[in-house]
């Protein structure tokens, strides 16, 4: 058994490369050969949200808390809500992040495979962002 203590990680703020707005990430869990899970608290500021992205063995969100958009390339901009679990996977193309007018904060939880777990792209434009959300 390993216990991680609540703040055993530092805070760090989202790269400008990768996130468009104020995000900050906080580390939960990083593997330890042979774990591959690695696992971080994100908290997007109104109107923040990540670039387009991949991930090698897919990713899974959990919100919990706030009011957050999420987009598959090729979908609908979808709204989640704490509670939600949202599944990615392996190489889908997504976005997820805040709504303009709230924060939100989801576990983002996915696998390191050859030491990398995300694969950036560029950012969501204004546009893309803007679309009315379902759900």
């Amino acid at each position: 058994m390993k216990i991680y203590p609540a703040g055993h990680a530092p805070s760090r703020p989202g790269a400008p490369d990768w996130f468009t707005g104020r995000v900050r990430l906080d580390p939960l869990f990083n593997p330890e050969a042979p774990d591959r899970v690695q696992g971080a608290l994100v908290t997007f500021d109104p109107g923040a949200r990540t670039a387009w992205h991949t991930h090698p063995l897919g990713q899974t969100l959990i919100v919990t808390a706030g009011l957050g958009l999420c987009q598959s390339d090729g979908g609908p901009v979808r709204a989640i809500r704490p509670g939600d679990v949202v599944t990615f996977a392996p190489g889908e193309r997504h976005w997820h992040g805040a709504a303009p007018d709230r924060g939100m904060s989801h576990i983002a939880i996915h696998e390191v495979q050859d030491g990398r777990s995300v694969d950036w792209m560029e950012p969501v434009s204004d546009t893309d962002y803007a679309a009315a959300p379902e759900g």
